[in-house]
């Protein structure tokens, strides 16, 4: 009796396909956690330009208003240059 294990009383050829089926889990495995892992420490929700989100112009302009460092006139004013700034395209990331 032939089974897919024992060809004419050794290993069939079957056999062969058992090594490939595992290299195929192992490098799945590795693809995935090269993928998940590449995004970095922020996980998937970082944005994608490497910059921390809070690190944006218009973030770094409310922490300089809300401490004092500059007054709502001035706020208003620079809030206003970055907002034409990024809307015509001409900021963002390089």
């Amino acid at each position: 009796m032939q089974t897919l294990a024992h060809w004419d009383g050794g290993p069939g050829p079957w056999i062969l396909f058992f090594p490939l089926i595992w290299a195929a889990v192992v490098v799945g495995a590795v693809t995935v956690l090269r993928r998940t892992a590449g995004r970095g420490r922020g996980g998937p929700w970082r944005p994608m330009d490497g910059r921390p989100a809070g690190d944006s112009p218009i973030a770094v302009l409310g922490r300089r208003f809300a401490s004092g460092e500059i007054d709502e006139e001035e706020y208003w004013r620079r809030l206003s240059v970055l907002d034409e700034y990024f809307r015509t395209g001409k900021g963002g990331p390089a």
